[in-house]
């Protein structure tokens, strides 16, 4: 009898977040209400309220349980090879969200909770940095803005993903990601000279400059 209702509850949970869920792919969530839901999962309001207070409620569970899911997958990574155990991290994560495709899209996509995303994309983060925060080789003060420097760089590469139609594969992505955050930390790391900035923002200048001579032949010679 126990097990019986277990699967009951599992599956009413399951069809209320799949209704919850359509839903969210037009709707905001301030505009949906518990009667939608219910419509959406073929389900009466008194058992929806068995499980959730309302919609946030709900919503926010949901949240949770894609956290702890992520959480899950992070916890038995060995770090002692630092870069090589953020690879596959970060391939693990998008191939999560890849066998999570609508739930991702709708929790991690442009108009998602900012805030939740911030939760998911710090875990992430400091999980696969933390290495970085071991060595200490930025410092405490420059680790943390290049913590939030990678944190919305790879938000923003997930949401341009997703919204892409997911494109380009789980590994593909973990690559772009470690290659512009740890490559970036690296150089950074290793420090750069004055003489290379300089001699970036001089080609800039002359490139810049060259710009209106160039315009002007090309117009004379039409």
């Amino acid at each position: 009898m126990g097990d019986r209702t277990d699967r009951r509850v599992k599956y009413t949970k399951m069809v209320l977040r799949e209704g919850l869920i359509r839903l969210l792919h037009t709707t905001p969530i301030d505009k949906i209400t518990v009667k939608r839901i219910c419509e959406a999962a073929d389900v009466n309001r008194s058992t929806f309220y068995a499980h959730y207070t309302d919609q946030y409620d709900m919503l926010r569970q949901i949240e949770l349980e894609l956290l702890n899911d992520i959480r899950a997958s992070l916890e038995g990574y060995n770090y002692v090879e630092y870069e090589e155990a953020s690879f596959q991290i970060m391939i693990r994560i998008f191939e999560y969200i890849v066998e999570n495709a609508e739930l991702c899209q709708v929790l991690l996509g442009e108009n998602g909770d900012r805030l939740v995303q911030k939760e998911i994309m710090t875990l992430v983060q400091q999980t696969g940095m933390r290495a970085w925060r071991e060595k200490n080789v930025l410092g405490n003060e420059l680790m943390e803005y290049a913590l939030t420097f990678g944190l919305n760089g790879s938000l923003g590469i997930v949401q341009q993903w997703l919204s892409g139609g997911m494109k380009q594969s789980a590994r593909e992505i973990a690559e772009m990601v470690i290659n512009l955050t740890y490559r970036g930390l690296s150089a950074f790391a290793l420090g750069i000279s004055d003489d290379t900035i300089r001699d970036a923002r001089k080609q800039v200048e002359t490139e810049r400059a060259g710009e209106p001579r160039e315009k002007k032949r090309s117009e004379s010679e039409q």
